[in-house]
């Protein structure tokens, strides 16, 4: 036993020996080679580091190979600057140290300007996939305020076709915008209206929706969505969404935020037709999904009570002109009105009672019914 153990360790030290002979050989062929020798070298580098010893990713950015590989990507061939793309994607990978030291070579600016128009939708992939791994900076201390990130990665998610490159994008501008610090640069750039847009595709609205919740919270951000003309229609649709729990739970996040204090807002959700599918969230969402569900429906229904309370509109004792106030028709009026509002909210419930499609639900329906007509909306 004590042998084989011997005889293992003996084979992986060869296979060090022999693997820091390919990279000593590789640092000279970048550093000093031609564009072939950097070529080939960039090839074994990103070989090397797939094998996924972090030591290893560590002694090669100690001999200085990424300085040259960031130079490779400024080159006005592709494929050599493929290469060395695919090289310093493996070298970021798990590597807080290497992303730092790409950014300090000046690898965000070596990227070149006419990337959408030039490069095809692999090339495009390999570059997203690099700017999520240095938007990961973005949660330390290192600042990448005064680079050209956000516009890389919007004119990549603009211009690419596949979701595996726009899911990349969508993460690196998440991971961004879940710092303060850059919520200025991303809303300036547009990216509340790109992100809206793509909330209504399934396929991206998780990520797009969790970013445009990190923005709402703050000033200019919940400003951008409240001018938006998809707005509130396109998350009011997103909850509608019974098969997608996350994008709903997003989705009445971002529209709680809008409505809270706020009656334009209100106002337009409530002609967009909000009401109903927030009764049907609130009874067949998610739990997070219901509770917020809940919350903005107890918005409405105490804004109503505002505007139908003793003082609220017009009081009777301010007439001058006119017939004068039968208290007797204004309570038959009140009365009615309170009829009309509960046979309009018994026909949206029977709605939804048909989609639930089962006794259970229907008799909790019926239950929320009665609750919301008489004052007692559960929170």
């Amino acid at each position: 036993m004590v042998v084989v153990c011997k005889e293992a360790e003996i084979e992986e030290r060869r296979e060090e020996i022999l693997d820091d002979h390919r990279l000593q050989k590789c640092v000279k062929m970048l550093h000093f080679g031609g564009w072939d020798d950097k070529e080939a070298a960039a090839k074994e580098i990103k070989e090397l580091a797939e094998e996924g010893l972090k030591r290893r990713k560590i002694t090669m950015a100690e001999l200085g190979v990424i300085p040259p590989l960031v130079a490779m990507v400024g080159s006005e061939v592709a494929a050599r600057q493929m290469l060395a793309v695919r090289a310093l994607i493996e070298l970021a990978n798990g590597s807080f140290t290497n992303k730092a030291l790409m950014v300090e070579a000046g690898i965000l600016s070596r990227i070149p300007d006419d990337i959408t128009t030039t490069l095809d939708e692999t090339a495009k992939r390999e570059f997203a996939q690099l700017l999520l791994s240095i938007s990961a900076l973005a949660n330390s201390q290192f600042s990448l305020t005064s680079s050209r990130i956000i516009p890389l990665i919007v004119s990549i998610l603009e211009s690419c076709s596949t979701i595996e490159t726009k899911d990349s994008c969508l993460t690196a501008l998440y991971n961004l915008s879940s710092v303060l610090e850059y919520s200025g640069s991303l809303i300036a750039k547009g990216v509340v209206d790109i992100l809206i847009r793509l909330s209504s595709i399934k396929e991206a609205s998780g990520k797009a929706l969790a970013t445009l919740g990190n923005l709402v919270v703050t000033l200019a951000g919940k400003k951008a969505l409240e001018q938006n003309p998809m707005i509130p229609e396109c998350f009011i649709e997103v909850m509608t969404w019974e098969d997608n729990p996350k994008s709903q739970e997003l989705s009445a996040y971002i529209l709680m935020i809008l409505a809270h204090q706020s009656s334009s807002q209100r106002q337009k959700m409530a002609k967009a037709g909000i009401v109903q599918v927030l009764l049907e969230v609130a009874l067949l969402g998610s739990p997070l999904a219901q509770k917020r569900a809940l919350k903005i429906l107890q918005w409405f229904k105490d804004e109503r009570r505002m505007r139908v309370g003793p003082h609220s509109g017009p009081q009777v004792g301010r007439v001058v002109i006119g017939s004068p106030v039968n208290r007797r028709d204004v309570d038959q009026g009140k009365i009615l009105m309170k009829k009309i509002v509960e046979q309009s909210l018994y026909k949206n419930m029977e709605t939804i009672t048909t989609r639930a499609n089962g006794d259970g639900d229907s008799s909790k329906l019926k239950a929320l019914v009665i609750s919301s007509s008489s004052k007692s909306l559960p929170y």
